[in-house]
Formats: C-alpha cells, sequence, structure tokens
C-alpha cells in the first residue's frame, strides 16, 4: 500500500497507460476540493476510487470528461491532453470513453433499441454503414443478457434491468475506457452482485479499462484489481484490496468497517 505516511515498494504495471491525471487542483471559493489527486490507469486494469460523499470523485470525473474545467493539473488519456483539445477533437475522444452513470439516466421516452442507438447517432464516424446500428444494438444487448427488451420501455424494465441497458447502452461504441458510477447503487444484494460479475465478463471479454467509483466493499473485493482511497482531496492511500483491507491506518481501516 502506497500512502501520504508511508509508501512501500510495489511492482510496477507495465502495460499501456491509457488514462493519466497529474496534480488536478479544483476549488470552488474556499471549498478546496482536489489539492494535487494523482492517479494512473493501465490498459486493462479495473481501478477502483473509494472516498466519502464530497471528496472529490464527482469533481474528477467531471474534470477528466471535459464537462468541467480544472483550476491546474494535467489529464492524459490515451495521449492527448485534454486541456488542449478543440471541442471538436474532445468528442471524438469522448467516443472512446464510455460512462455508466449511477441511476442509469435511460431516456424514459425512448425505448430501449431508440436509447442505445441514441450514442450512435452522435458520433456517426463509428458506423461502416447504416446497417451497422441494428447489429450493434442487439449485440451490445445479448452482451448483457436483454436482447428481448429491444423493443420495450425504460418503466417495463426492474431497477436491475435498467443497470444492464445502461451497460449496453455504454458498450455499444466499444470504448476503450468505461467510467462506472456507483454502478451497484441502489439495487438488491443478488442484483448488484449479478452487475458486478457482468462488470467482469464485459471486461474480460472487451479488455477495456475500468475506473470504477463505488462505496460498495465487496464490489471494489471482486472487482478490482488496485485501489485508490480519496481523502482530502489526495490519493491518501493506494494499493490491492488485500493490502488497503489490512492496513492499520485508521483513515485507511474506516473504509473497511461493516
Amino acid at each position: 500500500m502506497k500512502s501520504k505516511a508511508q509508501i512501500e515498494n510495489t511492482s510496477v504495471d507495465t502495460k499501456p497507460v491509457v488514462l493519466n491525471i497529474q496534480n488536478l487542483y479544483k476549488s470552488f471559493g474556499d471549498n478546496h476540493v482536489l489539492n494535487g489527486f494523482n492517479m494512473t490507469l493501465h490498459q486493462g486494469e479495473n481501478l477502483v476510487i473509494m472516498g466519502k460523499s464530497g471528496s472529490g470523485k464527482s469533481v474528477m470525473i467531471k474534470c477528466l470528461v471535459g464537462l468541467m474545467e480544472a483550476d491546474s493539473g494535467i489529464i492524459n488519456v490515451m495521449g492527448k491532453d485534454i486541456t488542449q483539445l478543440t471541442q471538436e477533437a474532445l468528442d471524438i475522444l469522448r467516443a472512446d470513453i464510455g460512462f455508466l452513470f449511477q441511476g442509469s439516466a435511460l431516456y424514459d421516452s425512448m425505448t430501449v433499441r431508440e436509447n442505445l442507438e441514441f450514442p450512435l447517432r452522435r458520433h456517426k464516424h463509428k458506423l461502416e454503414s447504416s446497417e451497422d446500428t441494428e447489429a450493434l444494438v442487439i449485440e451490445a444487448l445479448e452482451n448483457v443478457g436483454l436482447a428481448h427488451t429491444v423493443d420495450l420501455m425504460p418503466a417495463e424494465l426492474s431497477g436491475g434491468m435498467k443497470r444492464r441497458v445502461a451497460l449496453a447502452r455504454t458498450l455499444i461504441l466499444k470504448p476503450k475506457i468505461i467510467l462506472y458510477d456507483e454502478p451497484t447503487s441502489g439495487l438488491d444484494p443478488i442484483t448488484a452482485k449479478e452487475i458486478i460479475i457482468l462488470m467482469k465478463e464485459i471486461q474480460q471479454k472487451y479488455g477495456t479499462s475500468s475506473l470504477i467509483i463505488t462505496h460498495d466493499v465487496d464490489c471494489a473485493r471482486v472487482i478490482s484489481d488496485r485501489m485508490i482511497l480519496l481523502i482530502d482531496g489526495t490519493n491518501y492511500a493506494e494499493g490491492t484490496f488485500k493490502e488497503l483491507s489490512s492496513s492499520k491506518d485508521p483513515k485507511v481501516k474506516a473504509f473497511f468497517k461493516q
């Protein structure tokens, strides 16, 4: 485990870096949310970030995808500094970044099919022909076991099914990086476990690099290759689940109390 108080030697991941954040700062008046946050995500890695409410997780994500401008710092995504990109270039880059929102964020007035077609219309450069649309929709739904829901409305789906459809929508552009915002929040334990298993299967099938924001300790235990604890706007501690959960640091231990 690496922390502010103690830094131990850990093996260096030799896989290519797909996301690198250095010295990220963001304040709102006197509220200093991010105070020199650092993070590296490697190709094919599942990185979990845990932090208390208000610790800066959402702000960090918004800065990462260019929805919010950081006060200072470097955000490099697949070799590109997002602070230097034009809006057009940023939109193209976002097509390679999937986002699973906490509340699924499906459009209630659209069918499942139309929800999945929506990102394809926004990123037409991902399509080779109009016939690709139907094939991609069905493939994405089959990946989450819900091809039979293609013509249903979101109101006809359970909470777990909505989360699966939202994941299918995330997958439809075949992103290189997936950002998960509390993927198991609001789900019963059995459904949450199903979503966790599905996330792991998706990562193994597509080799995606995943950044997972969660409060769910069980999710972190199952899904994470590595974890970062975000405390006071910094990456306070970093390591595997086993390393962090066995830490004697009181601030770290607090995350793993049941």
